[in-house]
């Protein structure tokens, strides 16, 4: 039988190919449509913010915000607490292409769960549910070498 950890790490690497390739399609990456999702629930934070939530260098993040002022889709402000620091902003253009990023998401689940009944699908989320709560309480520190 196949570790559960290897079918789910695999299958999150074949969701994030079939969503870089959808959003590809838009003329952006992956992570700046991942920017652009988390900026529309949260704007107005400081780089480092939105650094964490990516999992990216604060360089990298940095970058990426640049592109995406460049192409009128964010903008920074300074923060009013840190003169050194810069929030993040949506502009108005962005919101057209946040819908298509969304739409892109949508696809994807009707693509990822097809052929599943609406009880399984609700059973698949509540398991997924419980793994997530259950891998955020886990301490690294507490994690054995081994295992």
């Amino acid at each position: 039988m196949i570790p559960l950890t290897y079918l789910l790490s695999d299958t999150a690497r074949l969701l994030r190919k079939a969503f870089d390739a959808r959003v590809r399609r838009l003329g952006m990456t992956s992570a700046q449509a991942r920017l652009l999702l988390i900026l529309s629930h949260s704007e107005g934070e400081n780089q480092a913010f939105y650094a964490e939530r990516l999992e990216v260098e604060p360089i990298s993040l940095a970058r990426m915000i640049d592109r995406l002022v460049e192409s009128g889709r964010v903008e920074r402000r300074p923060d009013p607490a840190d003169r050194r620091a810069w929030r993040v902003y949506l502009t108005p253009q962005s919101q057209e292409i946040i819908d298509q990023v969304r739409g892109c998401l949508s696809g994807l689940e009707d693509e990822m769960v097809l052929g599943l009944s609406a009880a399984q699908r609700q059973d698949l989320a509540a398991m997924f549910e419980a793994i997530r709560s259950n891998l955020t309480t886990v301490r690294t520190s507490e994690v054995p070498i081994n295992g």
